[in-house]
C-alpha cells in the first residue's frame, strides 16, 4: 500500500470517531459531563469498551511478539487479573461510590489529609503519563514506518500528528464521548485480529480445528511453570498480574473514571466482573496469533526481525494481502487510541480536581481551565515520547510494567495502609515516604542477585515497592483517634 493509502484509510478511520464525538456531545455539556458522563453509562458499554483501554497497542504488538521467547507464560500474569478484578469490584468500588467521587484520590485526604492527597493524585500523573506515553509511542512507530518515513516526515511530526487526533475528539465530550468511541475502536481491533488469524489459518491450510490443534502441538503453548528460579515461576507471575491490576486498574483514575460513570455500584460491579472475563479470552486470543504468526513465518521461510515488538508489523505490512495490512493499520491505531484518550482525559480530570479546587470555582472558569489542561497535557505527552523514542532499548510491554512497578508502588502502600490499617498518619511526611520508597526499591532491586542468592526481581517489583511505603507509613504512624474501620 501507499502511504497516501493508508493515511486516507486513518483520515476515513478518525471521521468516523469525530462523528461519534459531535453525536455524544452538546453545547450544553458541562464539566461533569466531561469527567463522569453525568454517570449515565450504560455498564454493558464500558465493559466492551474498556477491553481495548485495558489491552492497548502494547498488548496489540508486544503480546504476539514475546510468544517466541516467554511462550504462553504471560498466561499466568493475565489469570493473576481475575484476583485483582475481584479486590477492586468487593473493595474499592463500593468504597468510590460511598464517598460520591469525581477523582479517587480525594479518598486519601478524607482518610490521611492534604499532603497524603496531593501525593497520591501526584503519583497518578507521573504513572499515566509515562505509561500513556509509552503506548503512543507504539502506535506512533507504527505510522512513521508504514507511512511518515516513506514521505520523509520526521518522527516528532508523526507524534504531534497522533496527539493531536486524539484531542479533536475528546476535547469536548470528554468521558461522555469516550464511553462510545471505546466501543468502537475495541470492535475494530477485535476485527483486526480475528482478520489476521483467518488469514493465516487460510494460508496454512488449517481448518478452526486444525488451528486450535497447531496451536496447542507448537513449542510455544507451554502455559505454568513450576521452578522458583525462572522468571516466569507462576506464583510470582499470577500475584504479579493480581497487584499489577489493582493498582493500574483500581488505584488508576483513567480506569476507575469508566467505572464511575456507571448510574450505581451495581452495574458498575457487573461492568467489572463481565470485563475481566472477556479480557481473559481476549489475551488468549492475542497469544494465540503470537504463535501463529511464528508458525506463519517457519512455514514461509521468512526471517524475523530479532526483536519481538517488529514482528507483527514486519508481517502485517509486508506479508499479508492488502486488506489485512489494512486491518492491521486499524487494529493498532483502534486499539493505541482506545487506551490514549481515555488516559490525556483522566490527566486533564486528576489535574483540574485534585490541584486546581475546580469544586470551589464557577462553571464558566471551569470550561476555560479544563481546555487549557487537556492541551498542556496534549503536549507532556508528546515530549515524553520523544524521550522514550531516544533512550527505549526494550520490548515496550516490559517496559510499561517495569515502570509502573516504581511509579505506582506508593499508591498501592497508601491505599493498603488506609484501607486494612487502623493508624493515623503524619500527613506532611507522607511525601517524603512516597519519593523514597521507590528509590530504596531500585537499590535493591540492582542488588538482588548479590544479596538474596541470585534471585531477580521482575513484575513483583511493585509488590515490594508497596511493601517498602508501608513500612515507611508505619514508621511516621501514631494510633487512631478514630474508633471505625480504616475503610470509613
Amino acid at each position: 500500500m501507499s502511504p497516501i493509502t493508508i493515511i486516507s484509510i486513518i483520515a476515513a478511520y478518525f471521521c468516523i470517531l469525530i462523528l461519534i464525538s459531535f453525536l455524544t456531545s452538546s453545547k450544553t455539556d458541562n464539566t461533569d459531563s466531561f469527567f463522569l458522563a453525568n454517570r449515565k453509562s450504560p455498564w454493558f458499554v464500558v465493559a466492551f469498551g474498556m477491553i481495548g483501554t485495558s489491552l492497548s497497542g502494547v498488548t496489540f504488538i508486544s503480546i504476539p511478539g514475546m510468544v517466541n521467547k516467554a511462550e504462553f507464560s504471560y498466561l499466568q500474569f493475565v489469570f493473576g487479573y481475575l484476583l485483582g478484578y475481584l479486590v477492586i469490584a468487593t473493595i474499592l468500588m463500593p468504597l468510590y461510590y460511598r464517598l460520591n467521587l469525581i477523582s479517587i484520590y480525594a479518598y486519601l485526604e478524607q482518610r490521611f489529609g492534604y499532603w497524603s492527597y496531593k501525593t497520591g493524585a501526584f503519583f497518578f500523573l507521573l504513572a499515566r503519563t509515562i505509561g500513556a506515553a509509552l503506548r503512543l509511542y507504539v502506535v506512533a512507530g507504527v505510522l512513521q514506518l508504514a507511512v511518515f518515513e516513506a514521505l520523509g516526515v520526521p518522527f516528532y511530526v508523526s507524534v504531534f500528528i497522533t496527539i493531536a487526533l486524539i484531542w479533536v475528539y475528546t476535547f469536548r465530550g470528554g468521558m461522555k464521548t469516550i464511553i462510545w468511541t471505546d466501543t468502537f475502536q475495541t470492535l475494530a481491533m477485535l476485527i483486526c485480529v480475528g482478520t489476521s488469524i483467518v488469514l493465516i489459518s487460510d494460508e496454512l491450510n488449517l481448518s478452526f480445528q486444525g488451528l486450535v490443534k497447531t496451536v496447542e502441538e507448537s513449542s510455544f503453548s507451554k502455559v505454568f511453570f513450576w521452578d522458583v528460579k525462572d522468571s516466569r515461576y507462576f506464583m510470582k507471575q499470577f500475584f504479579s498480574g493480581a497487584f499489577i491490576t489493582i493498582v493500574m486498574t483500581g488505584l488508576d483514575q483513567d480506569m476507575m473514571q469508566k467505572n464511575l460513570s456507571c448510574k450505581n455500584l451495581g452495574e458498575a460491579q457487573k461492568n467489572m466482573f463481565t470485563f475481566s472475563i472477556i479480557l481473559v479470552l481476549v489475551n488468549i486470543l492475542f497469544l494465540s496469533l503470537g504463535a501463529l504468526l511464528y508458525i506463519f513465518a517457519q512455514a514461509k521461510g521468512i526471517t524475523l526481525p530479532t526483536k519481538g515488538d517488529d514482528v507483527f508489523p514486519f508481517l502485517a505490512l509486508n506479508y499479508f494481502p492488502a486488506f489485512a495490512a489494512i486491518a492491521f493499520i486499524l487494529g493498532i491505531v483502534a486499539i493505541t487510541y482506545a487506551s490514549a484518550d481515555s488516559a490525556l482525559t483522566a490527566l486533564t480530570t486528576s489535574f483540574c480536581v485534585d490541584f486546581l479546587d475546580f469544586k470551589n470555582r464557577p462553571e464558566t472558569e471551569r470550561q476555560n481551565l479544563k481546555f487549557y489542561v487537556h492541551i498542556g497535557f496534549s503536549l507532556l505527552l508528546m515530549l515524553v515520547i520523544i524521550i522514550f523514542k531516544l533512550i527505549n532499548d526494550e520490548s515496550v510491554v516490559t517496559a510499561v510494567f517495569k515502570i509502573a512497578g516504581y511509579t505506582y508502588g506508593p499508591l498501592l502502600g497508601l491505599y493498603a495502609f488506609g484501607l486494612f490499617i487502623r493508624r493515623d498518619l503524619q500527613d506532611k511526611l507522607v511525601p517524603a515516604v512516597c519519593f523514597v520508597a521507590p528509590i530504596l526499591t531500585y537499590i535493591i532491586n540492582l542488588n538482588s542477585k548479590a544479596w538474596f542468592w541470585g534471585y531477580e526481581f521482575g513484575f513483583e517489583i511493585l509488590m515490594l515497592n508497596g511493601f517498602i511505603t508501608i513500612l515507611g507509613l508505619l514508621a511516621i504512624s501514631r494510633p487512631s483517634a478514630n474508633a471505625l474501620p480504616a475503610t470509613a
